[in-house]
């Protein structure tokens, strides 16, 4: 009996271990450069259901506000915003997840358009030269 009792209490440390591993996988997430938002969420989301697997309560409180604070910079604005307009206490995860989703595809429709202003541009100028006028055209 003592011998099945060692197992216990092993895998109980065992537990212990993997719960404060990822605690701090969760603590230490940060959003990478050039990482869409659905693929940050999705790390988050991961880190979060094996904490909860374990038992562990993880409010959607604290899943908002580490996701707030672990963003990239080009998010700042947006989550200014959110921290001034929400109460943080019953903003649901979803209703923040949907916020930052729409507002990545306000910056990459940005970003498209002026990426192609400047292929008009740097194509109006490989055609018609630097003077605006005809390449061939001489003085």
């Amino acid at each position: 009996m003592v011998h099945s009792l060692e197992g216990v209490q092993g895998d109980s440390k065992a537990i212990v271990v993997r719960l404060q591993s990822l605690r701090c996988e969760f603590e230490t997430l940060m959003m990478k450069n050039g990482e869409s938002i659905a693929d940050f969420l999705y790390r988050a989301v991961s880190i979060v259901s094996k904490i909860q697997s374990y038992g562990e309560k993880v409010t959607d409180q604290m899943i908002g506000l580490k996701i707030l604070r672990s963003l990239t910079p080009k998010f700042d604005h947006v989550v200014a915003a959110i921290e001034e307009s929400k109460d943080l206490l019953v903003f649901s995860f979803d209703e923040l997840m949907g916020s930052l989703q729409v507002h990545e595809a306000r910056l990459n429709r940005y970003i498209e358009k002026n990426e192609d202003k400047a292929f008009q541009v740097k194509e109006a100028t490989t055609k018609y030269g630097e003077n605006n006028g005809p390449a061939s055209r001489g003085r």
